[in-house]
């Protein structure tokens, strides 16, 4: 488990190659044109463009959201959750000290976006059928994903269907909204999480 002297239940996972850098367009660089968000963006935000571009300015800024004093505040307060970090591929495996893209337990190819219908889904893959953490891993990329993305967007995170034993039990609880409010308001269920979505030191 994640805490303690207790047996890893998959105590030799297989380790991947991380993906490269997401390149950067001309497009996407011209802060005076809209600028949609796609799957790798999702999977991946690159580092340095937030912060660089200052607060409200560049990948998070105008040109997705539009301009307007009020939503440039809203961009400016979103701006400090878009960090110079990737958006779930860095995700912290709550068991191994690797990230999620490391277990292959998310893929770009598994990360769906629409952007003109606001819509993201995200499959996750257990590196085990019987893996307990399951629901805590489903939960750290849905907190991610709604900590980082306009509040427009609807959220879909589920398990890749037929890589776990429980997988509608735990689709089911990722897919209440109650239910992830009320997990969220559990100070040692949200530390873990927060542990999870943490930069690795």
């Amino acid at each position: 488990g994640p805490g303690g002297g207790a047996a890893l239940e998959n105590a030799n996972p297989l380790i991947y190659r991380r993906s490269g850098e997401r390149p950067v367009t001309a497009r996407e660089e011209d802060d005076e044109l809209p600028d949609s968000i796609d799957d790798r963006e999702i999977f991946d935000i690159l580092p340095g463009r937030e912060s660089r571009a200052g607060p409200g300015r560049g990948r998070a800024g105008r040109g997705r959201w539009g301009g307007g004093a009020k939503q440039g505040r809203a961009v400016q307060l979103r701006s400090a959750f878009l960090n110079p970090a990737h958006l779930i591929r860095s995700i912290n495996d709550p068991e191994h000290p690797l990230t999620l893209e490391e277990l292959n337990v998310v893929e770009q190819v598994r990360v769906k976006v629409n952007d003109a219908e606001s819509t993201v889904a995200v499959e996750f893959t257990p590196t085990i059928p019987h893996c307990s953490m399951a629901t805590l891993i489903g939960l750290s990329i849905k907190v991610k994903l709604i900590r980082s993305l306009p509040e427009r967007f609807k959220l879909d995170v589920h398990i890749t269907p037929g890589t776990h034993a429980s997988e509608h039990a735990v689709n089911k609880q990722l897919a209440d909204k109650e239910r992830v409010a009320a997990a969220l308001e559990n100070s040692h269920l949200l530390e873990v999480v927060n542990q999870c979505l943490s930069a690795r030191s």
